[in-house]
């Protein structure tokens, strides 16, 4: 059973950082992108981050652009997402995403999804 579960999320003052996690097992990842969403309250779900398998190349959503970066670390099949300068805006469900096709910011071209993690960002 492939599952992706994320970690990391939590309560943090605006200016603060976080550091999320994705986990993955029952298969490896090394070969694929993987990305992470966000989806706030009311709001549909949104492009945050996507990278290569290489690690190679990184792609950002322009409001976190200079604040937020993603890693991989393929031995341990996890990719990060290092969130810094938060802001109350950035407050939402995180999820992250794995084996993406086509358009790496569109939500329905990955084919596996976590459960999601929560990060609030306090003003």
């Amino acid at each position: 059973q492939v599952q992706l579960v994320e970690s990391g999320g939590g309560l943090v003052q605006a200016g603060g950082s976080l550091r999320l996690s994705c986990a993955a097992s029952g298969r490896t990842f090394r070969s694929d992108s993987m990305a992470w969403f966000r989806q706030a309250p009311g709001k549909e779900r949104e492009f945050v981050s996507a990278i290569s398998w290489s690690g190679g190349n990184s792609y950002y959503t322009d409001s976190v652009k200079g604040r937020f970066t993603i890693s991989r670390d393929n031995a341990k099949n996890t990719v990060y997402l290092q969130m810094n300068s938060l802001k109350p805006e950035d407050t939402a469900v995180y999820y992250c995403a794995a084996k993406g096709r086509g358009d790496f910011t569109i939500a329905a071209m990955y084919d596996y999804w976590g459960q999601g993690t929560q990060v609030t960002v306090s003003s």
